[in-house]
């Protein structure tokens, strides 16, 4: 997924979630940051949100079951992964794995996780600190040979041999 699939996404959603909270189009303009006729254009199809109106969508309703639903759990790890894509980052700690994410991969207490639904990766250090995140399990499994977790032979995305399919309960 990209920035641009992400904001279609996101779009697509604008009216349920508006409905959710029951408010009108006035009240989710004004809470958006986004004209009435903007908003009225996305909810028809016409146009789609900005990016920054996506993450303020995204932010805003992040309680929202519609869009949890949707994408897994709460959009900010995505959001992270698609704005951080081109850079290095240092995450703050997890809870180490929600409803929503599957271990594909564990080494001396690293773990790789995948969204279930949105699909996309992260690494968590044993502390349960995200490391970084990715739509790109590669990018990860490089990763982890930079910090000689693996050697190159083990990067291999052919995950589903070691994926562990049971899901982590919330805590």
């Amino acid at each position: 997924m990209d920035k641009t699939e992400l904001t279609e996404k996101l779009t697509a959603y604008t009216r349920l979630v508006r409905t959710e909270y029951h408010f009108s189009q006035d009240q989710m303009a004004q809470i958006l940051g986004i004209s009435k006729k903007s908003l009225v254009e996305s909810e028809k199809g016409r146009r789609n949100l900005s990016w920054p109106e996506c993450i303020a969508l995204a932010t805003i309703f992040s309680q929202s079951s519609v869009l949890q639903n949707a994408f897994g759990g709460e959009l900010s790890d995505m959001i992270k992964a698609l704005a951080f894509a081109d850079t290095k980052v240092v995450y703050p700690a997890t809870m180490g794995g929600k409803v929503w994410w599957k271990v594909i991969k564990e080494v001396q207490g690293y773990r790789i996780q995948q969204n279930i639904l949105s699909q996309h990766y992260r690494l968590l250090d044993p502390q349960d600190g995200r490391m970084m995140s990715s739509f790109e399990l590669q990018e990860i499994l490089d990763y982890l040979v930079q910090l000689n977790l693996i050697d190159s032979s083990e990067r291999s995305t052919e995950h589903e041999d070691t994926a562990q399919e049971e899901t982590v309960s919330v805590i």
